[in-house]
């Protein structure tokens, strides 16, 4: 190997190692801890009942149809258990997340690339502000919490980034490229696969509208010129996508066509927020938040930014996005994560423009104010963490404790750090380094607290399902709910629980005896047409919560007199 060529390589090994460094912290590191979501428990039990026999193709979640979304997340969840054999431990289930969202910051590199290497400065230390903005992603506060939980966003929004990288390979190549178009086509397929055509329309649509547009004067022209390549990866993307829909409609059409319905009347009429509701989307780039708000500050940024990355259409990718998301009545946080990759490739414009203007001492006042200002934003938070763990003090975490002295150190540290970087050396690189030290270190020491935090209002001695599901007495028997049952509690059943209606459904008689889980006392759910020939014994009893205001259940035993 040529030696001109080895410090190029092993500063694109360093980057890759520093790149999945920070997704280890962001992703995996105590990614058990939290209690399951709501959304997490849909999808896990969907998994276990698929990995427990049930059909892969047509999902069931507690024996009941499971078609208000895709199933590839499902899948992949199921495919884990498959290798390490039924489990209930959070951290496996969530592992195909936060493999997931580690592609996504990978694949995003890739893209940002690609965007940025015909930049006037990318010639001055190539693939670096590429390189910044997949760490900038990697670290940012919504990214982390979505590639944490085993949900189906950061499936749907981390293929549809994969082949958007791909998209723009193909369209800058010299060749025909069917190889990389049929690749793009595939992780639109998987895409749709992971949320129906949610993706396509928060992500792909807004960024291929502005690369068409006059924003991408430069290299729009390729997509004409890889117009056959373009059509491949549409038809690979609706065959793939298309795939798991048309089988579900051939199958089970009346169920699929009336949760259609009702998937269509919920943007209109379940979560509905305002227009501006996503307004303070940019908070979400975490510690990252000063250098976003410059690089969105178009006065400042556009002559500044310009020489590192196309800033015009970045930022018309990002607008593009942010008011399509906002013309949909239905809102949530969790929505707003294809905002975040040209969020994070703006910041990282913002962040090498000013590494580069200190190093050549020209910055001017604007730029030493908004270095200081993010020091001290870094230096308020080292001290509040400390300070809150000071006044909730909780078992573990409070004073006289070593992580409470361990976060004091680093966060004291960083704190230095920050202050010297932003009024004594003026290093914009020191804040990056300890922008991305204080969320590992948050996230290593303090992400433990989540089971303590979450049971610090809970009444001690409580019996919880988890405990009384091993009763004796219900083992070796069906199971039956009297009452509609949370997906949690199903999900903490350890196996379907499904809803039997005694007033309508008929009475398993070959069955007998089984076990039914109801809300009130037995007696008065069941007919007294049936109760005469029943054995009617309630042999346990369970909370809903850490809480006994949460609600309590009854387990009883149905036999035959």
């Amino acid at each position: 190997m040529p030696e001109s060529t080895l410090p190029v390589k092993r500063s694109t090994l360093g980057r890759l190692a520093s790149v999945l460094l920070v997704c280890i912290f962001s992703f995996f590191v105590h990614v058990g801890a939290p209690e399951v979501s709501l959304m997490e428990a849909r999808n896990f039990v969907a998994a276990r009942e698929m990995v427990a026999g049930g059909s892969w193709l047509i999902p069931t979640l507690n024996h009941e149809l499971r078609l208000a979304k895709p199933p590839l997340p499902t899948w992949a969840v199921a495919a884990t258990q498959q290798l390490v054999g039924p489990t209930n431990d959070l951290a496996l289930l969530r592992l195909p997340a936060a493999v997931m969202a580690t592609l996504l910051v990978l694949m995003f590199w890739g893209l940002a690339r690609e965007l940025t290497r015909d930049a006037a400065f990318d010639t001055d230390n190539p693939g670096r502000t590429a390189w910044l903005s997949a760490l900038v992603l990697a670290s940012s506060l919504l990214v982390i919490v979505s590639g944490r939980e085993g949900q189906w966003d950061i499936f749907a929004y981390g293929f549809v980034v994969g082949a958007l990288w791909l998209l723009v390979r193909g369209w800058r190549g010299a060749g025909q490229g069917y190889g990389t178009f049929s690749g793009a086509g595939l992780l639109l397929g998987f895409s749709m696969l992971s949320k129906g055509p949610v993706a396509l329309y928060g992500a792909l649509l807004p960024f291929v509208a502005c690369y068409l547009s006059r924003l991408n004067l430069e290299t729009r022209g390729g997509v004409r010129g890889h117009w056959r390549g373009t059509l491949l990866a549409g038809m690979v993307a609706l065959v793939v996508g298309g795939s798991w829909p048309l089988y579900i409609l051939y199958h089970v059409r009346r169920a699929a066509l009336a949760v259609a319905q009702t998937e269509v009347t919920a943007w209109s009429e379940r979560h509905v927020q305002p227009l501006w509701y996503y307004s303070s989307f940019f908070v979400f780039t975490g510690v990252w938040v000063v250098a976003t708000v410059a690089a969105l500050a178009v006065p400042y940024a556009k002559r500044r930014l310009g020489v590192f990355l196309p800033y015009g259409l970045v930022l018309g990718w990002l607008l593009a996005a942010l008011v399509l998301l906002s013309l949909v009545p239905e809102k949530k946080v969790r929505y707003m994560l294809p905002l975040l990759p040209p969020l994070a490739l703006l910041t990282a414009g913002a962040l090498r423009y000013w590494e580069t203007t200190f190093r050549y001492q020209q910055a001017t006042r604007s730029d030493h104010l908004l270095l200081r200002f993010w020091a001290g934003l870094l230096a308020v938070i080292c001290l509040a963490v400390p300070g809150a763990m000071l006044v909730i003090n909780l078992p573990g975490f409070g004073p006289n404790t070593l992580r409470f002295d361990v976060v004091v150190l680093v966060l004291g540290s960083l704190g230095i750090i920050a202050v010297r970087a932003a009024w004594h050396s003026r290093r914009p690189e020191l804040l990056m380094a300890a922008s991305l030290t204080l969320m590992a270190a948050v996230l290593s020491i303090l992400q433990p607290a989540y089971p303590v935090w979450e049971e610090r209002h809970g009444e001690r001695g409580l019996r919880q399902l988890s405990m009384a599901r091993r009763q004796p007495a219900i083992q070796q028997v069906p199971w039956y709910s009297l009452d509609t049952m949370q997906v949690k509690q199903v999900w903490a059943a350890g196996q379907a629980v499904p809803t039997w209606n005694p007033a309508t459904d008929s009475l398993p008689l070959q069955q007998l005896p089984i076990a039914v889980f109801s809300n009130s006392l037995p007696y008065t759910k069941i007919p007294a047409r049936w109760r005469r020939h029943l054995q009617i014994k309630v042999v346990d009893g369970y909370y809903l919560g850490r809480e006994r205001k949460k609600g309590h259940w009854f387990i009883s035993i149905l036999r035959p007199l």
